[in-house]
């Protein structure tokens, strides 16, 4: 039973990693360290992803360093945290893709699309929580976006018909806003 709970506790501690990286490294302005680097670039274009091989680097650095410490501090219970952390965070870059690349189909999808979207194109200084809203009620950086604007420049391929407009499916939460490139 401990093992169950420190593999959630690990996947719960990569949430609130998320959000602390997110907040606190992420939208710090001339910053040079390469977490706001990636996330600044990812910020001037909404399709930029900092590339694979940057993000299993780190994660391995991490692993490297905080799993054997886990192993000897608490054994297997250590062990089984690092894997619900590792779990989870692999899980948070499958589904922080997704949000960019395909429209939601599901409820969560839709609604972390536009939770984290408005985060992007409207207010950088909340919604933190990508895959979660938990830590931004807690710390009060949570806004629910009835609709979100969105730059026609910035607009995502799956939000747009073939004409450049909007689709249909999407106008009870997203609105274009800007000219219509000529």
């Amino acid at each position: 039973m401990m093992i169950v709970i420190a593999f959630l506790v690990g996947g719960v501690t990569w949430t609130l990693t998320e959000y602390v990286l997110h907040r606190g490294w992420g939208h710090r302005g001339g910053s040079k360290n390469p977490f706001t680097v990636e996330h600044l670039a990812h910020h001037s274009d909404v399709s930029y992803f900092a590339p694979g091989y940057k993000k299993a680097t780190a994660a391995v650095i991490v692993g490297v360093i905080v799993g054997p410490v886990l192993y000897r501090v608490a054994g297997a219970v250590g062990v089984a945290a690092m894997i619900g952390f590792g779990l989870t965070y692999g899980g948070y870059e499958v589904i922080h893709r997704l949000l960019h690349v395909t429209p939601g189909r599901t409820r969560y999808g839709r609604w972390a699309r536009r939770h984290h979207l408005y985060h992007h194109y409207r207010r950088p200084k909340m919604n933190h929580g990508v895959t979660s809203p938990v830590w931004d009620w807690i710390f009060g950086t949570l806004e629910v976006p009835a609709v979100v604007r969105v730059p026609r420049r910035n607009a995502l391929d799956w939000m747009l018909d073939e004409d450049g407009e909007l689709r249909d499916e999407f106008a009870d939460e997203y609105v274009l806003v800007g000219r219509k490139p000529q």
